[in-house]
């Protein structure tokens, strides 16, 4: 039976921009926001990324704009540090081990998350088993291969959001990424939202599929995440669920 009690947080492994100076990587917010309200209640974190080994913060996401004392507080402490410079490779992790899965984003992920086999697998396998697949901002990047039983996209016909087209042209970067999440959503068959506001909490949640537009939407993601674990118990075996 898997451990109800784990949850997988995938983190990026690329830092470069096309033909910025400034670094990207994991948005650091993304992380701890969730972090502190997930451990509150009870479930255990283990970080993965895409190759494995270390974690890049996006330097934006540490600017006095955005950091405050309990971010300050993870970025102080040693094991935090160690495991986001020591993270498992994808095809390193066991899916059976873990009740859900949380992509955390900054910009790193719209390069790295998607066209990686042994993501798709952690993330396709983990709902398959009855987990809960989540995501928050480009994060969301990380549920676009995936697919349901059926050889379908998994988040066709179903409710999600992620960093809108708006938002990434406000942020300045709409040059600099690869694709459009927002876009590449709807090519799949989403059912795509958006709050009214640019940059503010938004969370959609559809069975036990629950993502989050935006940085600010952090906190909100962790508690639904909460949640859903809370209602939804695996199941050990048995044909996958759609």
């Amino acid at each position: 039976m898997p451990n109800r009690a784990r949850i997988l947080v995938v983190l990026t492994n690329h830092s470069a921009y096309p033909s910025r100076p400034d670094r990207t990587g994991l948005w650091l917010a993304e992380l701890t926001h969730f972090l502190d309200i997930v451990d509150v209640a009870g479930y255990d974190s283990d970080f993965v990324s895409p190759h494995g080994g270390p974690v890049p913060l996006d330097e934006r996401s540490l600017g006095w704009l955005y950091l405050n004392n309990a971010m300050r507080e993870h970025l102080g402490d040693p094991a935090f540090i160690a495991s986001l410079r020591n993270t498992k490779a994808a095809a390193q992790v066991d899916p059976a081990d873990y009740a859900a899965i949380y992509y955390a984003g900054g910009h790193g992920t719209m390069w790295d998350f998607c066209d990686s086999a042994s993501l798709t697998k952690l993330g396709e396998r983990i709902y398959r088993q009855g987990g809960v697949v989540s995501a928050v901002c480009h994060g969301v990047a990380g549920l676009l291969d995936l697919k349901d039983e059926d050889g379908r996209p998994l988040v066709a016909g179903r409710k999600v959001t992620g960093f809108s087209n708006s938002e990434e042209w406000l942020s300045g970067l709409k040059s600099q990424v690869p694709f459009l999440l927002e876009d590449e959503l709807i090519a799949r068959g989403a059912h795509y939202s958006k709050a009214w506001l640019p940059f503010t909490s938004f969370v959609v949640v559809d069975g036990r599929i629950a993502t989050g537009q935006n940085p600010g939407s952090s906190k909100a993601i962790a508690k639904a995440v909460v949640a859903l674990l809370a209602e939804r118990p695996l199941v050990k075996e048995g044909p996958p669920e759609s």
